[in-house]
């Protein structure tokens, strides 16, 4: 057969076969979502019961029925929902980690789940709204139902940055049957620290503020606020709606015993261990790391004391101190999402 003959041959099986000639490659899609929840009905600071999330589709998605497992991700809530695509690339990274075989193809879900003040630490809570119903009830179904995805806990996975990273093991810890993986990339709020957790905040400004307004330009009576919002919530205290773990008293700063013990029970990784061991065990995959020379060191000894405190009740996991400052390196070729992330879940994942 001539070469014109034989080109003409596969020219019509293409043709008869339904497929393009010179087809373009496959490309991936990021779309948006809006979703409303109910789950934020009669919070008191105004959270917005519309949440935003933006969605990564693989290669290929949608040409046919195939599904896929998904990877939801809390971003570190110093930054938008959408950074990670909008400022880090990641919609390419992700390709060129598909394409090079260091994963396959996946869903990866981001959502905005922070509050009007800041970061919701994820929890139910009457002041803020209730952000873990959210994502177990609304989000989740919402995906699945949408989105052609493999919708079992053994296909789903979580991951976060940053107080993300203290989310995504919350969820894996409480709720093994929704996200059978966990990825924690430098988790806060693991456990006690070198400093204690009193010494932090403007305990004078959080005792005279007006409005939220009032504590924004102190960056951790900020963090803290959001924090007694989640986990020591008060909605008959206007106007932070908060228990205080301290007061000052003749200028002395008093301890609330009560209190503290309810925070440091409901607030630390390390404080639900016990009830929630035979949760992490069934997990499929257990990742968490931090950077050794965090300027913060309370992050570097409560995750060294996190992995030792597993250990003892015998729970798997991979935990790694790297050698590097927080916030550096997550993105990027040689980011710790494309070296070590995304292998995790490739290896954890059922596809």
């Amino acid at each position: 057969m001539s070469v014109a003959h034989l080109l003409a041959a596969v020219l019509a099986l293409a043709f008869l076969s339904g497929l393009p000639v010179n087809a373009a490659p496959a490309v991936s899609r990021l779309v948006t979502r809006e979703l409303r929840s109910e789950k934020f009905a009669g919070n008191k600071i105004g959270t917005s019961p519309t949440r935003k999330l933006i969605v990564y589709l693989p290669p290929g998605y949608g040409e046919s029925p195939k599904r896929y497992p998904v990877v939801y991700f809390l971003p570190n809530p110093f930054q938008s929902y959408r950074a990670a695509f909008d400022t880090s690339g990641a919609q390419g990274l992700f390709d060129h980690a598909i394409a090079a075989g260091f994963v396959s193809r996946f869903l990866f879900v981001s959502v905005d789940m922070n509050t009007p003040l800041g970061c919701s630490w994820y929890v139910n809570s009457p002041v803020t709204g209730n952000w873990e119903d959210f994502v177990i009830e609304d989000l989740v179904p919402y995906i699945d139902a949408n989105f052609q995805t493999l919708a079992h806990r053994d296909s789903r996975g979580i991951a976060g940055d940053f107080m993300g990273g203290y989310g995504a093991i919350r969820f894996g810890m409480r709720h093994p049957d929704v996200f059978g993986s966990v990825y924690a990339l430098h988790p806060v709020g693991t456990g006690s620290g070198v400093q204690v957790m009193y010494g932090r905040p403007n305990w004078d400004l959080l005792a005279n503020a007006k409005s939220l307004e009032d504590v924004r330009n102190d960056v951790f009576s900020t963090i803290f606020t959001t924090i007694f919002q989640a986990h020591l919530p008060n909605p008959l205290n206007p106007p932070l709606f908060i228990d205080l773990q301290a007061h000052k008293s003749g200028g002395q700063l008093v301890i609330d015993s009560k209190v503290t013990e309810r925070l440091r029970n409901n607030f630390f990784i390390e404080s639900s261990i016990a009830e929630y061991a035979d949760n992490l065990k069934s997990l499929r995959g257990f990742k968490f790391d931090w950077a050794r020379n965090d300027s913060n060191q309370d992050h570097v000894y409560s995750n060294q004391a996190l992995t030792h405190k597993l250990d003892e009740f015998g729970i798997p996991h991979e935990a790694e101190e790297y050698n590097g400052l927080w916030g550096h390196g997550v993105w990027g070729d040689d980011g710790r999402v494309y070296t070590e992330v995304l292998p995790f879940f490739g290896r954890h994942l059922v596809f």
